[in-house]
C-alpha cells in the first residue's frame, strides 16, 4: 500500500509536471517513517487515518493528487487470495473430465440444407467416395483394398439395367476426338519390357485369382499419380528417415518462425538449378504456390490476368482472391489469346496463366507460341507443369526443358507429390520475383512450413531423377503409356485424343463412369478412378488411366480384357461405333 501511494504520487509528478509534488514525496515524513511501513502491511484503516493527519500527504490528498488504497475488510482478503490459488492450480494442472459430452447438432435450417446439397450430389452420380487403399511400396502397382461390401449382385444388375438404358448421344462422343484416323506406334520391344518386368507373369495371376484376407483384397492401380515410383525409392525413403531421425517429423512452425531447415534451403537451391532460375520458393502444396502467387503477384504489381480455360481450380483460385481484372481464353487457343492482350490497354501490366499439361484431358499447350504471343504483349508468363516436372526433359525438369524454351517461361510452378513421390509444391523464377512472393504471400507466410523430412527426400528425388536413372525411368513410362494408349486404340475404345502420358477414356454420362469404375474394382480387382463434375464438364466424364514402368504387358492384357467385359455389359459406344476404322 505505501508502494501504491508512491507509485501514484509519481505519476501524478510525471503528468503534472510539477516540481512540488516531487519536492513533497522527497521530502515527506510519513512516507519514509518506518513506522508507516510497517503500518501499510498490517492495517490499512490506519493508514490512511495518519496519511491524513500528516502535513504533506493531507495536504496532496485534499487536492486529489493523491489517492489512498481502498478498505478492505479482512473476509475480502482471503477470499482473493483463494481466487488467486485457484487460478494458479487451474494453469498447473487439467482435471479429466467425468463424462465427455455429446456432440450438438446443427440448427435445423443449417442441417437440412446440407442433407439437401449432398443428396444432390449423389442423385446426379457426382458423389463422391474415398477408395481406401494400401499401395504395396515393393509389390508396386498393387495395393491392399479396402471391401466395403457395398457393392452386391442385386445392385450391380440393377446398375446396369439403367445403364443400358440411357443412351449417350454418338454426336456428344464424337465431338470429344481427333477426326483423323489415329495411328499406332511401333512402340518397345515387347519381349524388352517382358525382361524389364520378369515378375509381371506371376503378378497378374495372382490379381486374377482374387485373395481375400479379411476385408482385404488385392488390386492394380491405374491411375496414381506416383508416375515413376519414387515415393518408395530407397534414396529417397533413406533421406527422409535420415532427416526424421535428426530433426523429428514436424517443421514447428512457418518458414518465419522456426519453420526454415537447411534441408528446405537445399530444397529450393535444388530447385532453382534444375529449372535455370535465380531462386525458387517451396510451399506445402502447389495448390497453394498457385493460388498464393498469383494473388500476390497480381496485387503487388496491378496486373490483369489472361486464364486458360481449363486452368487448375488452384490457378481459378488465385485469380478470383486477387481480384484482378480477368480474361478467359478458349484452351489452348493462341488466336484467342492473341485477340484479347490486342484489345488491352498496352499500358497494363498483364500475367498470362495456364498449363503445360493439362492433368485430366492430358492435352498439352502450345507452350512456345503460347510464351511468344505473351511477350510480344508485354506480359509476364506463369506456367503450371505440375504434370510436366520429373517426366519430361533431359533433367526432368519439365515439357519447357523439354522443348528447349525454359528461359521463355518467366514464373514456372511445380509440384513434389506426384513424378517426385513426396508433397509440396514450388515456384522458381527470377530472385526478385520470389522475394516478393515470399514477403508478401498471406499462403506462405501463415502456413506452418513443410516437413524437413519431406525437403530432405524431396532434394534426392531430383537428384535421381535428373541423372542417368531418371532418365532411363522416364524411357519405360514413355513405353508403357505408349502401350497402354496403342492397345486401348487397337480394340475401338474411345481414348481421348492427347499427346501426354495421361490416358482419359470418354464416357460421357456420370452414373456409367462411376458404374465402370465399381465394376472393374469388384470383379476385376483394377481401381481407376472415373472423372465427374467438377473436375470436368457435366457431360465430360471419363476414366483417367496411368501406366508406371511397373505396369507389364501382363497387366496390360488383363485390364483390356476387363474393360471390355464392361463395355459389353453396359452396351457402351466404342470408338469405331463413332464412325472411326476399328483396328483389328
Amino acid at each position: 500500500q505505501h508502494y501504491f501511494i508512491q507509485s501514484n504520487l509519481r505519476n501524478m509528478a510525471s503528468l503534472m509536471k510539477t516540481a512540488a509534488v516531487t519536492l513533497a514525496m522527497s521530502r515527506c515524513p510519513f512516507l519514509s517513517s518506518e513506522v508507516m511501513q510497517v503500518a501499510a502491511k498490517s492495517s490499512t484503516v490506519l493508514y490512511n487515518a495518519q496519511a491524513r493527519k500528516c502535513p504533506v500527504m493531507g495536504q496532496l490528498i485534499s487536492k486529489g493528487v493523491a489517492t489512498l488504497p481502498v478498505q478492505r475488510d479482512e473476509q475480502s482478503q482471503k477470499e482473493e487470495a483463494n481466487k488467486k490459488e485457484e487460478t494458479s492450480t487451474k494453469l498447473t494442472k487439467l482435471d479429466v473430465p467425468t463424462q465427455v459430452k455429446p456432440a450438438q447438432p446443427l440448427p435445423v435450417q443449417y442441417e437440412g440444407i446440407l442433407k439437401d446439397r449432398i443428396a444432390a450430389k449423389k442423385n446426379d452420380s457426382t458423389y463422391r467416395e474415398f477408395r481406401v487403399l494400401s499401395r504395396r511400396a515393393h509389390e508396386a502397382p498393387y495395393a491392399d483394398a479396402k471391401v466395403t461390401n457395398n457393392f452386391t449382385k442385386t445392385t450391380l444388375a440393377d446398375e446396369i439395367s439403367v445403364a443400358k438404358a440411357t443412351n449417350i448421344p454418338k454426336a456428344t462422343l464424337a465431338d470429344e476426338f481427333d477426326v483423323a484416323e489415329p495411328t499406332l506406334t511401333d512402340g518397345p520391344d515387347r519381349k524388352h519390357l517382358t525382361d524389364d518386368w520378369s515378375q509381371a507373369k506371376d503378378d497378374a495371376t495372382r490379381i486374377n485369382d482374387v485373395t481375400r484376407v479379411a476385408d482385404k483384397k488385392d488390386v492394380s492401380v491405374w491411375c496414381s499419380n506416383d508416375y515413376l515410383g519414387m515415393s518408395y525409392h530407397p534414396r529417397v525413403t533413406s533421406a527422409v528417415i535420415n532427416a526424421i531421425h535428426s530433426n523429428g517429423v514436424g517443421a514447428g512452425g512457418t518458414r518465419n518462425i522456426a519453420g526454415t531447415s537447411h534441408h528446405h534451403v537445399d530444397l529450393e537451391r535444388t530447385l532453382a538449378d534444375l529449372h535455370g532460375k535465380e531462386a525458387s520458393l517451396v510451399f506445402t502444396s502447389c495448390y497453394v504456390a498457385n493460388d498464393t502467387t498469383l494473388q500476390t503477384l497480381a496485387h503487388q504489381l496491378d496486373a490483369e490476368i489472361y486464364s486458360d480455360s481449363g486452368n487448375h481450380a488452384s490457378m481459378i483460385a488465385g485469380i478470383k482472391n486477387s481480384r484482378a481484372p480477368k480474361h478467359i481464353f478458349r484452351h489452348n487457343d493462341v488466336s484467342h489469346l492473341e485477340s484479347l492482350l490486342q484489345q488491352g490497354d498496352p499500358e497494363k501490366r498483364k500475367i498470362v496463366a495456364f498449363e503445360s499439361v493439362y492433368s485430366m484431358t492430358g492435352t498439352m499447350a502450345p507452350l512456345e507460341v503460347m510464351c511468344d504471343v505473351a511477350h510480344k504483349y508485354g506480359a509476364i508468363t506463369f506456367v503450371d507443369e505440375v504434370h510436366a516436372v520429373g517426366l519430361y526433359g533431359y533433367h526432368g525438369a519439365g515439357l519447357a526443358e523439354e522443348l528447349g524454351i525454359a528461359h521463355k517461361v518467366d514464373i514456372l510452378t511445380g509440384t513434389l507429390g506426384k513424378a517426385f513421390g513426396l508433397v509440396g509444391g514450388y515456384i522458381a523464377s527470377t530472385g526478385e520475383l520470389v522475394d516478393v512472393v515470399r514477403s508478401y504471400g498471406s499462403g506462405l507466410i501463415f502456413t506452418t512450413s513443410l516437413p524437413p523430412s519431406l525437403a530432405a527426400g524431396a532434394v534426392a528425388s531430383v537428384d535421381v531423377l535428373a541423372g542417368e536413372e531418371g532418365r532411363e525411368l522416364r524411357i519405360k513410362h514413355r513405353a508403357a503409356y505408349s502401350n497402354l494408349r496403342d492397345m486401348l486404340l487397337r480394340d475401338g475404345f474411345p481414348v481421348m485424343d492427347c499427346p501426354s502420358h495421361i490416358v482419359p477414356v470418354h464416357i460421357g454420362d456420370a452414373g456409367k463412369a462411376k458404374l465402370c469404375m465399381e465394376m472393374l474394382f469388384e470383379k476385376h480387382n483394377i481401381y481407376v478412378q472415373a472423372i465427374n463434375y467438377p473436375t470436368v464438364p457435366r457431360g465430360s466424364e471419363l476414366l483417367r488411366f496411368v501406366a508406371t514402368p511397373n505396369h507389364g504387358p501382363e497387366l496390360l492384357e488383363h485390364l483390356l480384357v476387363a474393360l471390355g467385359d464392361v463395355w459389353a455389359e453396359l452396351d457402351l459406344p466404342r470408338r469405331g461405333d463413332l464412325g472411326y476404322k476399328r483396328y483389328n
